[in-house]
């Protein structure tokens, strides 16, 4: 399991594990690489698992999922029961989200941006492994930053690169934000942990390579996501 211990390294092992699925993956076609994803998927909802890093501790103990139709998503008023280990298939893109936390503050409205902090976990299903992370002492102070906007509904976002950036503009060296982490802005809200009650939002996501960052969509690899997203201050 890789850790950010040593970013950098991550980063490269990252760059080359890309580099050779690229290579491996010249052999098949774009119809059995999909296949294989879709596998993958299937495979992972079905299991009991536990993300280990390094020293073999839990990072995320994601279980044998649920699936949940939309039209049942939306009758709960969009949410997903957690003790059920309910995840919502959207069926228009394939990614699985689970709303562990819709959070303090409100919902992003439309004509609305924001600069959002966000803490991750990605792990990369196919490899069965973390592939990057920023919940981690050394990313501490240079968190990923999403300047993010709402225009009649439809979410844009870009990574920050003040300051060097964090995790994810760092290690892939791209603003876009995957598509996959716009999905829960229309569902949760964005704020800050005003009162000792207060908790920012939640999520869990399954996404696949279509809505992935650039090198998932390059070597088609779905990811389990684990974020938070916290309103910066003013």
């Amino acid at each position: 399991m890789l850790t950010n211990k040593h970013p950098l390294r991550l980063a490269l092992c990252i760059l080359a594990a890309a580099v050779i699925c690229g290579a491996c993956s010249k052999n098949e076609t774009y119809a059995q690489q999909k296949e294989k994803e879709r596998k993958a998927i299937n495979s992972f909802l079905d299991r009991d698992i536990a993300i280990l890093d390094n020293e073999g501790d839990t990072v995320v103990h994601v279980g044998r999922i649920n699936t949940i139709s939309e039209q049942q998503f939306y009758e709960q008023d969009s949410t997903t029961d957690v003790s059920k280990n309910e995840y919502v298939l959207f069926g228009n893109t394939g990614v699985y989200m689970q709303i562990v936390r819709k959070g303090a503050g409100s919902k992003l409205a439309s004509g609305e941006s924001k600069r959002v902090i966000t803490r991750y976990v990605e792990f990369n299903i196919l490899r069965d492994s973390i592939q990057s992370r920023n919940d981690v002492f050394y990313y501490h102070t240079s968190p990923d930053i999403i300047e993010i906007a709402n225009t009649y509904g439809t979410f844009t976002a870009s990574f920050s690169t003040e300051n060097g950036g964090g995790a994810m503009y760092r290690i892939y060296g791209r603003t876009e934000v995957p598509a996959g982490w716009l999905v829960p802005f229309t569902y949760i809200n964005i704020g800050r942990q005003v009162e000792a009650d207060d908790r920012i939002a939640k999520v869990r996501l399954i996404v696949p390579h279509s809505s992935g960052t650039y090198e998932a969509r390059q070597s088609v690899y779905p990811c389990f996501y684990e974020l938070t997203f916290q309103q910066m201050r003013e």
